[in-house]
């Protein structure tokens, strides 16, 4: 009896429980309390335009608002459940948790070892930006699902030849490719990688693959024709779709519209991502080790920490007879992963536009290289950098407050519920601002009924005659008072301020506090309006 506990345990420790485990804890962080925080300037707009979809039926592609992938699903999200925040981050959750298993395929066809699998799964699961963009209604999270889909999709095509997998691979790229612009990067890291291994020879394609490549290539481009003409709508988008973006972008890359140093995603990485950070460079160092010849101090290092695990292996190529030798094909995995590594992070890092989701394109291939060589050490380094993650996922996924943080972006500031509670109060709400996003959502349909828009500042006469129980400035370009009416002044978005904080970033990084910058409103309100409305002013 004794004797069979341990083999108990072991069975509900089983790997494909804990597998299975950790999904449930991504998917957990990634669905609960969903629309605890206000929309984001940007998705306050793609909801909007999902909206339009559905109650006008118009869409056509702007490059400016990327693809339209994000606002057809959003919309038939819309359909089925009603529209609310909660129903339009849905699907973004539910694409960045269905990443986890895809990782677990990976594991299926013995490119990644148990120990690396439930690493790197829970890696996915528990990222502060995996968990922040999956609750985001952002193309980013579901161009990531697809990136990912498609490693699969191939990997399972060169294991296993099936033309199915070719298909699934050319879905997925079209489902990319009618997200965002810059999935092309991953495209060509990926067909780069393939001519490498064509010349090399390191892995036999199947004999088919010219068919299947044709094949994958026609349901990529059906995909993206699809979606690009709005079903039928535009067809003009597929001659000017391709070229409008190509100039929008290049344009913006040019007017470094938003700039940043070109470390700019390694600040984000060692304020998020410190543990995967850190062994994915240990990773590299390790790779090097066992292809390249290294200096004594490295293999020291090695040493420590992977000693037990040490093993010989063939480098694939063709032998003094001609014969081919086969790489070891994790080896072969993880030399594509630290590829696809070096290029996204040189590639981001040389584009104008600076913004914080896109650190996930950079992540994920991250998160894999950091599994290279999984020690038992180096394992339960990684386990203890789970408690640095963790925490770091609650404070900017979890924190129902404004925080001072990049990843952020420009948020919308929770001062907004104030003022919304305010505007349920009124009865005419007059907006002489060109600064009043969300509130076209938060006010669609019959909502807008009540404002009386004019995207700017007008003269008091007008204000009177209007007699609204509430009028909207930005601070910047408001009145010094109005007869009749209480001045109050609330942040409509607020960002990180690094001039603000460059003076004391040590401190910064242990406290996350500090000034941020903001947009602020102010609020001119009738006698009464607070308490009707059950807010206290600030």
């Amino acid at each position: 009896m004794t004797a069979g506990f341990p083999d108990k345990i072991r069975e509900l420790v089983s790997f494909e429980r804990l597998c299975a485990i950790i999904f449930l804890i991504g998917f957990f962080v990634r669905f609960f309390a969903l629309d605890l925080k206000l929309f984001h300037h940007d998705e306050a707009i793609h909801a909007w335009f999902a909206y339009e979809l559905i109650t006008n039926g118009t869409y056509a592609y702007d490059p400016m608002y990327h693809g339209p992938f994000l606002y057809y699903v959003t919309a038939g999200m819309y359909y089925i459940f009603g529209q609310s925040d909660l129903v339009a981050r849905l699907l973004p959750a539910l694409f960045g948790a269905a990443i986890i298993p895809l990782v677990y395929a990976i594991y299926r066809l013995g490119y990644l070892d148990e120990k690396q699998t439930l690493i790197a799964g829970l890696f996915v699961a528990i990222s502060p930006n995996l968990v922040y963009f999956s609750r985001f209604l952002r193309h980013d999270i579901f161009q990531l699902f697809f990136t990912m889909l498609i490693l699969v999709a191939l990997l399972y095509y060169l294991d296993r030849g099936k033309l199915r997998y070719a298909l699934i691979a050319g879905a997925a790229i079209g489902g990319g490719m009618t997200l965002k612009e810059d999935m092309p990067i991953f495209l060509i890291i990926l067909a780069t990688f393939a001519i490498y291994l064509l010349v090399r020879r390191h892995v036999r394609f199947p004999p088919t693959w010219k068919r299947d490549l044709v094949a994958g290539i026609i349901v990529a481009l059906g995909v993206m024709v699809l979606f690009y003409s709005s079903f039928g709508a535009h067809f003009e988008i597929i001659q000017t779709g391709w070229i409008d973006a190509y100039n929008h972008w290049v344009a913006m890359h040019g007017m470094c519209r938003i700039c940043g140093p070109w470390f700019f995603y390694i600040i984000l990485f060692l304020l998020y991502e410190v543990p995967i950070f850190f062994l994915a460079v240990f990773g590299m160092a390790q790779f090097l080790d066992r292809h390249n010849p290294v200096p004594d101090w490295i293999k020291k290092i090695r040493g420590f920490f992977d000693r037990e695990e040490a093993r010989t292996f063939e480098i694939g190529d063709f032998g003094p007879e001609g014969r081919w030798v086969p790489w070891d094909k994790r080896e072969l995995f993880f030399l594509f992963c630290i590829y696809w590594l070096f290029v996204s992070l040189a590639a981001y890092a040389y584009i104008g536009e600076k913004v914080p989701w896109l650190i996930v394109h950079q992540l994920l291939p991250m998160i894999l290289v950091s599994v290279y060589l999984m020690s038992k050490k180096k394992t339960v380094i990684a386990l203890a950098g789970c408690v640095f993650l963790i925490m770091m996922t609650w404070h900017v996924a979890f924190v129902p407050a404004d925080i001072n943080e990049p990843i952020v972006q420009v948020q919308n500031s929770e001062d907004m519920r104030d003022v919304m509670k305010l505007v349920d109060a009124s009865d005419t709400v007059v907006i002489a601002s060109q600064n009043y996003w969300p509130l076209p959502w938060y006010y669609r349909g019959g909502g807008w009924d009540k404002m009386r828009f004019y995207g700017q500042i007008v003269d008091q006469p007008t204000i009177y005659s209007v007699d609204g129980d509430m009028v909207i400035t930005h601070d910047q370009d408001s009145y010094e008072s109005l007869k009749g009416y209480e001045k109050h002044t609330f942040k409509l978005s607020y960002w990180f301020s690094i001039y603000d904080n460059e003076d004391r970033l040590l401190e910064y990084y242990f406290l996350r506090d500090g000034k941020m910058g903001s947009i602020n409103i102010d609020i001119f309100t009738k006698p009464g309006l607070y308490d009707k409305a059950g807010v206290v002013p600030p």
